[in-house]
């Protein structure tokens, strides 16, 4: 058994919060020291920004959990600070493949194009990736930034005002209050503040379950996702099959819906299982056993007043495609930088608004992915599974049918369309790079296109003039100038160019466009600052 999850990382400490005659105030409180709490609470303290994370627990999450961690996600990560070592322990990988019965019918690579820093996905177990962000923590306390986690602090009560949010917090030495000017829900998918506020999830929940395994082998599959439809070893059903670092493999055993849980993770009961995927004669041990049942739901709406929710407390998904963690990192990239600004008093509280709007988009778009992987994957009827299999069996051979089969169509960043934090779109360039979009990576003679944007307001000039920096309402956007002579592969003219000599892109904090033109125009350029801040 791994021991990291024995190990306090963040064992309790009294506060002195604990000892103060009255309610302590703090600019921001996230509650849930998972992935996404931490990684809020990161890019906040990175923005000079006061946060407490609260968690109940003291130590990193048991068994391997969210393991499959996708590009955007990890650039994202590499402006928190934890990119590299995610990367360096994590096992990378493009290519799927996809079996029927006993046979391969085709694969796909998922980052077919050169030019990008990061693999299209690695595969890390969370534990490890939780323990990333602590340590990335502890670096920036000694960095001196304003950012505390607090082990054993649970939160019992909660009290929403107009200006504040007061919290109720259970400790070993007893219960204290402490008040937040905006509160961060990342508590999971059982999210206690959700219950608190007499919140819940619309949606759907699929009437089947997935016994999920980690175990310790070796083996020589390569490292590929392998997914199988009514395999010989579980007829009738689905499996997965993922490589983990340290010769842990993740396997997936769809079940069906009428089971007994507890019993079918008894290892007596499990180990058969595995056997007849594996083979007879495989060694192994397994590490983790956990069933899940596919949900897809979300909250009506993710900010209530001074309550934001992110991550698992907002919305659920089925874990086929990624979409859990790699989602939940997107939504604190899309909030952190607009409460700032909101903070320091340099754009409105209804800026915030737009990450209801954006994020909801988002989730929208997962759940609708996730719903379709999911009634491919279990067909409920027999109808629906007859063309599921003429798609498979055709897949074999037709390159037409191929975009058909889904056995979870992977994560991908969420475009932005129609928000309204979006300029009139002003250039006839590349869809990918249109308003509302992620910026693609594009390799440079010197480093690669995203680590310079960084986590601010940039004026991203491609063969074009502008001034190095502008002010606008007290919001400052610097100039990253470029050439195609930058790049001699040509990947930047082609992502961000098009069939165009130049281009000038204002790109958001969370490298998003927010706007583009052909060229620098400044009173077109202050307008979409305003409107990308919430201003207009």
């Amino acid at each position: 058994m791994n021991k990291i999850f024995e190990v306090p990382l963040y064992a309790y400490e009294r506060s002195p919060d604990q000892d103060a005659p009255v309610p302590v105030r703090h600019k921001v409180i996230v509650v849930g020291a998972g992935p996404i709490g931490l990684g809020a609470a990161i890019d906040l303290a990175q923005q000079g920004v006061e946060v407490v994370v609260l968690d109940d627990n003291d130590k990193v999450s048991f068994g391997s959990r969210a393991i499959c961690f996708a590009k955007r996600p990890l650039e994202i990560l590499d402006r928190l600070g934890c990119g590299q070592p995610m990367v360096d322990k994590g096992v990378e990988w493009d290519v799927g493949k996809v079996f029927f019965d006993d046979r391969q019918v085709y694969e796909f690579n998922l980052l077919p194009e050169e030019g990008h820093r990061r693999p299209a996905f690695i595969n890390l177990q969370q534990y490890y990736f939780e323990e990333y962000l602590v340590n990335r923590v502890r670096e920036l306390q000694a960095e001196g930034a304003p950012i505390e986690i607090r082990g054993r602090n649970k939160v019992e009560a909660i009290g929403t005002h107009p200006d504040h949010v007061k919290l109720e917090v259970e400790t070993p030495e007893g219960s204290y209050t402490v008040e937040a000017d905006w509160l961060i829900a990342c508590d999971g998918a059982g999210s206690p503040i959700r219950a608190m506020l007499g919140k819940d999830f619309v949606g759907r929940v699929f009437e089947d379950n997935f016994l999920i395994a980690d175990v310790i082998m070796e083996a020589d599959f390569p490292t590929e996702r392998w997914f199988w439809f009514d395999p010989p070893f579980n007829k009738g059903q689905s499996a997965l099959l993922h490589k983990q670092p340290d010769g842990v493999w993740r396997i997936d055993l769809q079940l069906g819906w009428d089971i007994d849980k507890e019993r079918e993770k008894r290892p007596e009961n499990v180990i058969p299982r595995l056997k007849a995927m594996l083979g007879q004669d495989v060694k192994f041990d397994l590490e983790w056993v956990s069933i899940y049942t596919f949900q897809c739901r979300r909250m009506e709406q993710f900010r209530h007043d001074r309550v934001i929710f992110a991550g698992d407390s907002a919305h659920q998904v089925s874990p086929f495609g990624a979409r859990g963690a790699n989602s939940g990192l997107q939504d604190t990239d899309n909030l952190c930088w607009k409460l700032k600004l909101v903070l320091d008093g340099k754009a409105p509280e209804a800026l915030l608004d737009s990450y209801d709007i954006e994020r909801i988009h988002g989730a929208d778009e997962n759940i609708l992915n996730s719903t379709r992987s999911t009634d491919f994957i279990t067909p409920k009827s027999e109808m629906s599974r007859t063309l599921r299999d003429a798609v498979l069996d055709l897949s074999e051979h037709y390159e037409f049918a191929r975009p058909l089969v889904n056995s979870g169509r992977l994560s991908v960043p969420c475009t932005y369309d129609g928000s309204p934090l979006n300029s009139a779109d002003a250039l006839d360039g590349p869809a990918r790079t249109r308003p509302g979009s992620p910026c693609p990576d594009a390799p440079l003679k010197d480093e690669f296109l995203l680590p310079k944007l960084g986590g601010k307001f940039t004026l991203l000039t491609i063969d074009a003039d502008a001034p190095d920096v502008i002010e606008e309402d007290g919001v400052e956007v610097t100039r990253l100038a470029l050439s195609v002579k930058d790049d001699p592969t040509l990947e930047l003219k082609r992502r961000y160019l098009g069939d165009n000599d130049s281009a000038v892109y204002l790109i958001r904090p969370d490298q998003h466009v927010a706007a583009r033109r052909p060229s620098f125009d400044e009173n077109m350029f202050r307008h979409a600052i305003r409107r990308a801040t919430g201003k207009e």
